[in-house]
């Protein structure tokens, strides 16, 4: 099984098929998702690579850690798996209830 990489600093320009070519140099690349803004569709400056294998992805992580891209320099890692985020609620947590509003006087 491969391993996902996460990439982080990447210029907001970079498309996912120039970070597939510059990871392709170090091995065979399974799949690449460069994070976006959901509302304007920019580029949110890191991304993911899956490498087909660990040892492949561990020797991309190695040459390619600390490069410059586009004037940015990249941070490569191992990927660590999503932390799970409590559901968004419609209000926020400061708010009370209202029923302080109705004993108010």
């Amino acid at each position: 099984m491969g391993l996902k990489i996460y990439v982080g600093g990447l210029p907001y320009s970079t498309s996912e098929m120039e970070l597939n070519d510059l990871f392709s140099q170090h091995g065979t690349v399974e799949s690449v998702k460069i994070i976006t803004d959901k509302y304007t569709g920019q580029s949110r400056g890191f991304g993911f690579v899956e490498m087909v294998s660990a040892e492949e992805a561990t020797a991309a992580i190695a040459a390619l850690q600390g490069i410059q891209l586009g004037g940015r320099t990249l941070t490569i890692n191992e990927a660590r798996p999503q932390e799970s985020r409590p559901p968004r609620g419609r209000f926020s947590a400061g708010r009370s209830s209202g029923s302080s509003r109705r004993n108010r006087w």
